[in-house]
């Protein structure tokens, strides 16, 4: 058997929440927590593949400060830079809990957008209760009440289960 040091295990994932946790740092500082030492390569990259670098520009770079909390931040831009912050990792998966749930269409839009440009071979584990998050997943399962009610792409559960055509 083989095994996996934790460290490497935790290495491997990179989560996205719904509650965004941003600290009175500099952009570039908040998308590297928690590490200390921040590469500009790795900032600039996760930054531009979730879709936050042109209003990182307008902020005046990622040297400028955020507010506690982000609240100098749309909740959009906040959720964009939680995507660049698990992204800076460079996780084999990425795990989605809600991550789109409290914005508006908008926001949600540009948060898909930056999630689809950053996939790439990545295995992404999506949790969410609108469909519009989900709709593009190769495998989708459908559960009520804790169980498992259908497993498949959106075309086929439309097909085959009557709750997931409920839910669309």
């Amino acid at each position: 058997a083989r095994e996996v040091l934790l460290k490497d295990w935790r290495a491997a994932f990179g989560v996205v929440s719904q509650e965004t946790f941003l600290f009175r740092l500099t952009v570039a500082e908040n998308v590297a927590y928690p590490e200390t030492r921040v590469d500009p390569a790795r900032v600039t990259k996760a930054l531009e593949q979730a879709n936050a670098s042109d209003f990182v520009a307008e902020m005046g770079g990622v040297d400028s400060l955020i507010e506690e909390g982000g609240s100098n931040l749309s909740g959009g831009q906040r959720q964009r830079l939680a995507i660049a912050r698990a992204l800076y990792r460079e996780p084999r998966v990425l795990l989605l809990d809600e991550a789109t749930s409290a914005l508006d269409t908008e926001s949600e839009l540009q948060v898909q957008t930056a999630l689809d440009r950053s996939l790439g071979d990545r295995t992404a584990v999506v949790i969410a209760h609108r469909l519009s998050t989900i709709i593009r997943a190769d495998r989708i399962v459908c559960l009520k009440d804790g169980r498992i009610v259908g497993i498949g792409p959106h075309a086929e559960l439309l097909e085959s289960s009557p709750e997931y055509r409920k839910l669309y």
